[in-house]
């Protein structure tokens, strides 16, 4: 009798071990990436900018060119990536500790320019490979290393909604917020995920998708719990959905 494959390891992704803990939702959104990249027929021409924190060996985990970035400065050097090779495919792999802090300016100048790579941003509301500290994407009330009895916005200061504050600029095309909770997001995730390769293999310009992440790690509790957390917690604060899609305004623009 012959075994039915029905599923395998996509080129794009390497063999090698992931080194994210166990519960982390980095692996997911790592093979859905590479599915991308392979169904669209661009592994050849893609490269990765990985930055500092969980995903600094991201660039290890896929069959592509890759780089790493100063804490922080991923879009910057994948403007410069794209600006020199405007025919290479260029993406930003963050985290929020990166993006949503010391990158915050340049992010926020890239989408503004409406500069045409795409950036993946996981936000699991703590900084992962530091130790657990309190990032801008902590919730209130959220307990940390750095915030023991929890986050007070008197001393803190407020959660940052990254897709929001994005979506008010001009320069963006497409925004929007995805999780891999559960089957049926994951399968939303990788079409949002795709959609934004597509805009920028199509030169329609800037692309941010937001991936809402566990860190079972960090927040010390089970994996099953972290999702359920994520669920009723992060979700409430940081809805689902598409915050901003000028795709088809692009396209009668003629930027194509």
């Amino acid at each position: 009798m012959n075994a039915k494959v029905v599923m395998k390891r996509p080129k794009s992704l390497s063999q090698t071990d992931f080194t994210y803990c166990p519960g982390c939702h980095h692996g997911i959104v790592h093979r859905i990436i590479a599915e991308i990249i392979d169904e669209l027929g661009i592994r050849e021409k893609t490269v990765i900018v990985a930055p500092v924190g969980c995903s600094v060996f991201a660039y290890t985990f896929f069959e592509i060119d890759g780089t790493v970035a100063s804490h922080g400065r991923a879009p910057a050097v994948a403007t410069g990536m794209k600006r020199s090779r405007p025919d290479r495919i260029i993406f930003t792999y963050q985290g929020d500790g990166d993006l949503a802090a010391i990158g915050t300016t340049e992010i926020v100048h890239a989408a503004n320019r409406g500069e045409n790579i795409t950036v993946i941003f996981i936000n699991n509301a703590v900084y992962g490979m530091t130790g657990g500290q309190m990032a801008p994407t902590t919730l209130i009330g959220q307990r940390t290393t750095t915030t023991i009895h929890g986050r007070d916005p008197k001393a803190a200061g407020y959660p940052i909604r990254i897709c929001e504050m994005l979506s008010q600029l001009e320069g963006p095309t497409y925004i929007e917020r995805v999780a891999v909770d559960t089957p049926q997001h994951v399968i939303k995730t990788k079409k949002a995920i795709k959609k934004a390769f597509e805009n920028q293999i199509n030169g329609l310009g800037f692309s941010l998708v937001e991936v809402l992440s566990t860190c079972p790690t960090n927040w010390g509790i089970p994996p099953v719990e972290s999702i359920k957390w994520l669920q009723e917690n992060m979700m409430k604060f940081y809805p689902l959905g598409i915050y901003k899609d000028r795709t088809e305004e692009r396209v009668r623009e003629g930027i194509v």
